[in-house]
């Protein structure tokens, strides 16, 4: 049970509802079109599960390896860098989440497109291929996009992009210009979690090279970045309930932007980084919570 609690704690399990957060909504407009299935959504959910624990995993066997997760990082303490897991197990965790992983992309894919729409199946088990491929080389390897400041980016397109639009492609076969501003929401403040993460290292990670965007703009712009990222979310949220408006209930998403709103005035006003831990976590719920009351309000 000891070793059980170990494993678990490695996933990172508070990472988890945030990785989810594009799948939900993305299934709220499914449902208003009339094109929701159920084994398509249970599918997706695990897929994204296993592909967030994935990255955990391979984040933690990275930057433990790399000696990035040291005794001047501020975070929670990881698997590698504590001794309680050796290198060579979680390497054998990562090779069998990757199975998972394909596994179930697989059988979502299969579920969603069957075999008559072969440039429809091509098209997600390349894009399916790629999400395991960044969720490994995040910070594994020697070229790892983690370390290049590229981090930001990817997290943009695949929490967003790809988990909005994409998911919305396996229900409906076509791709509807109505999850294109919700998918830029939910990417940007995934993104926002990614840099405030770093934000929260940065100086931890300029002794270990570890070049994120945070560390290229340095800790005052990389607080400004910050509040970019989060404000524009907030921009064009508001600008999809304008544009789609039918309903006061629509809107009923604004009231994460109370939480988002407290959120940017302490990162705004915190001078300890130790302090911005919490934060993660709220900013991550604030986001599910967003694509929740997002995709409900559209059904109202």
């Amino acid at each position: 049970m000891k070793q059980l609690s170990l494993w678990i704690s490695t996933m990172r399990l508070r990472t988890l509802p945030l990785s989810i957060s594009g799948i939900i909504l993305a299934s709220c407009f499914a449902e208003y079109n009339g094109v929701f299935k159920w084994n398509i959504f249970v599918l997706a959910i695990l897929t994204t599960l296993s592909l967030q624990i994935l990255s955990n995993l391979a984040n933690d066997y990275g930057d433990g390896v790399k000696g990035t997760d040291n005794d001047d990082r501020i975070g929670p303490e990881r698997a590698i860098q504590s001794g309680k897991i050796s290198p060579e197990s979680m390497f054998q965790a990562i090779k069998i989440n990757v199975l998972i992983s394909i596994g179930l992309a697989f059988f979502l894919i299969f579920c969603a497109f069957g075999v008559r729409h072969f440039f429809l199946t091509l098209i997600f088990f390349l894009l399916g291929i790629a999400c395991v491929v960044a969720a490994i080389r995040y910070t594994m390897g020697h070229n790892a996009y983690g370390y290049r400041g590229l981090g930001d980016l990817f997290v943009f397109i695949f929490f967003g992009l790809i988990s909005v639009v994409g998911c919305y492609v396996l229900y409906a076969r076509t791709i509807d210009h109505v999850v294109f501003l919700p998918a830029c929401t939910i990417g940007l403040l995934s993104a926002g979690v990614l840099n405030l993460n770093n934000m929260r290292d940065i100086e931890s990670d300029k002794k270990s090279n570890k070049i994120t965007l945070a560390v290229r703009l340095g800790a005052k712009n990389a607080k400004l970045y910050h509040q970019a990222l989060v404000g524009l979310a907030i921009v064009l949220s508001g600008l999809f309930g304008v544009l789609y408006y039918t309903s006061p209930y629509n809107l009923i998403f604004v009231i994460a932007y109370m939480p988002l709103v407290k959120h940017l005035l302490t990162v705004k006003h915190n001078t300890e980084p130790k302090r911005l831990d919490p934060e993660l976590k709220k900013l991550a719920l604030t986001t599910v919570l967003l694509a929740v009351l997002m995709g409900i309000g559209y059904l109202l």
